[in-house]
C-alpha cells in the first residue's frame, strides 16, 4: 500500500526552542498510527508541525506525495489534512448541525454520515455548542474534520477526560474511519493501552526523538518497552479508566 504521510529529518519548535530533532514517520493509505510518549516529550508539537503551526527549523513533510512543508495551515487542509487539537474548537454559538455545514466541503462524508456515526449527534443536531457534553463535543470536533473530507485525521489526545463509555464509542468510530473508510489517522495518546488495539503501528517521542517504531500488536506486547519509555507497569491492566469523567 502507498505511503500516505512521510516525514523525513523534521526539525520545529517554537520561537528560538527546537523541541523536535530529526524525526521521521511514515504513514500509509487507511493506515492508523499511535503516537505516544510521556507529557512533555513532543507528541502535540509534531501534530502542530504537520498542520503548519511551529516554526520550521529543517526536513519536509509530504502528504500524497506532494511536499507540504512550506504551506500554510490553511493550504494544508486543503490539501487533505484534518485535524481534531485538545481543545476541540467547535463553535459553542452554533448548533451543532450549522458546526458541521458551515466547514462541510464535497466528498463522501456529509453531516448525515457523521450522524450515522454518530447517532447522538443526530439527536441533538439542534443543541448549541455550549449545551453538548464534553463527549458530544469531541465527537463533533471529529465529525468536523470528517466533514471537510481529508486524506488524513490528526487527533490529540480525543480520550483526554472522557468516561470509559465514551472513549469505546469514539475508538470504535475510529477504528471504522480507518478500517472501513480508508481515511489514515495519527492518534495522540499519553495512555498506550487505550489506542494499541485499534491502530496498525505505533511510535514512542522521547524528548523530540523517535525511540520507537513498529507495530502496534508488537508494542502491546513489549512491556519492557512501554514501562521503559510510557511508564507502564507490568501488572498494569489492558483496559483504561480515568478518574475525569466527562459523559
Amino acid at each position: 500500500m502507498a505511503e500516505l504521510l512521510t516525514i523525513e529529518r523534521l526539525r520545529a519548535g517554537y520561537g528560538e526552542a527546537i523541541v523536535l530533532s530529526d524525526v521521521s514517520l511514515s504513514v500509509q493509505e487507511g493506515h492508523s498510527l499511535a503516537l505516544l510518549g510521556r507529557n512533555g516529550m513532543g507528541k502535540t508539537t509534531l501534530v502542530n508541525s504537520i498542520v503548519g503551526v511551529t516554526r520550521y527549523r529543517g526536513g519536509s513533510i509530504r502528504l500524497a506525495g506532494r511536499d507540504i512543508t512550506r504551506l500554510r495551515p490553511d493550504q494544508r487542509a486543503h490539501a487533505g489534512i484534518g485535524w481534531v487539537p485538545q481543545e476541540r474548537n467547535i463553535f459553542k454559538s452554533l448548533t451543532l448541525h450549522e458546526n458541521l455545514t458551515a466547514i462541510a466541503r464535497p466528498g463522501p462524508w456529509t453531516p448525515e454520515k457523521v450522524y450515522a456515526l454518530f447517532p447522538r449527534l443526530g439527536e441533538r443536531k439542534t443543541n448549541m455548542g455550549n449545551q453538548l457534553s464534553g463527549g458530544e463535543q469531541q465527537m463533533l470536533a471529529l465529525g468536523r474534520a470528517l466533514v471537510l473530507n481529508p486524506k488524513i485525521v490528526l487527533l490529540d489526545e480525543p480520550l483526554e477526560g472522557l468516561a470509559p463509555i465514551i472513549c469505546d464509542e469514539l475508538l470504535a468510530a475510529l477504528k471504522r474511519i480507518t478500517r472501513e473508510e480508508g481515511i489514515s489517522a495519527i492518534l495522540v495518546e499519553q495512555n498506550a493501552q487505550k489506542v494499541l488495539d485499534v491502530t496498525d503501528r505505533a511510535i514512542i517521542l522521547e524528548r523530540g526523538a523517535v525511540v520507537y517504531s513498529g507495530d502496534s500488536a508488537a508494542l502491546g506486547n513489549d512491556r519492557q518497552v512501554l514501562e521503559k519509555y510510557i511508564g507502564v507497569s507490568e501488572g498494569a491492566p489492558r483496559r483504561h479508566g480515568q478518574s475525569r469523567r466527562s459523559h
